[in-house]
């Protein structure tokens, strides 16, 4: 994958532009301004394949690169939520399922990335009632840089509040990463099996 795998953040055009993005930092919520840098550090250490998009056109065609660089063009695709694929492609003509969790590769959304430990932050939204061991070994997650998160605690209050009173089930992380001492006791990632999972990061911000 690496021969089209484009650089993973903007290069910086020049100095001018730097010291204007600095300057606008300064009026936005407190927030670690290399949070990209760390979820993708994290991200990959784990496994992932991660591809940052500044368009919906860059995403067209990382994720046509990834269905020709490993045949799945032709493969059965789960996709719970179809509308997840006209949120982020222009006219993708892919075919996919609902509900065949046998399918080569899942198409699917998150809730958040978490930064300090590279993992994807799900829920019943997006992978239903299923356990992470049940669902398609190969994932495409398709998210945006709105939903990077800090940590793990950070996300589910971001999720406690984005559904108010309607907090979903499921909740729970994946991530492909061999878990440290600290990290085997964390109800959210336990007895959760590896997946070969790439990333498309489309910029919202």
């Amino acid at each position: 994958m690496k021969n089209f795998f484009k650089s993973f953040f903007r290069n910086k055009k020049n100095e001018d532009e730097t010291k204007e993005k600095d300057l606008d930092y300064k009026y936005l919520p407190k927030k670690d301004e290399y949070i990209e840098e760390r979820f993708f550090k994290n991200f990959s250490e784990n496994g992932g394949k991660f591809l940052y998009a500044s368009t919906r056109e860059e995403c067209n065609d990382f994720f046509q690169k990834i269905l020709d660089e490993n045949n799945w063009n032709k493969k059965t695709i789960l996709c719970f939520k179809k509308n997840l694929i006209n949120d982020f492609f222009d006219d993708i003509d892919i075919e996919t399922n609902k509900t065949n969790l046998n399918s080569n590769l899942l198409i699917t959304g998150c809730e958040f990335l978490v930064a300090k430990d590279g993992s994807i932050l799900v829920s019943a939204h997006q992978i239903k009632s299923y356990k992470i061991k049940d669902i398609p070994v190969n994932i495409i997650v398709l998210a945006k840089t709105s939903q990077l998160s800090e940590t793990v605690s950070k996300g589910l209050e971001g999720i406690r509040i984005k559904y108010s009173n309607n907090l979903p089930s499921n909740i729970t992380s994946i991530k492909n990463f061999n878990c440290e001492e600290n990290e085997k006791l964390n109800f959210l990632t336990y007895g959760t099996s590896s997946k070969n999972l790439y990333l498309i990061l489309l910029e919202d911000l």
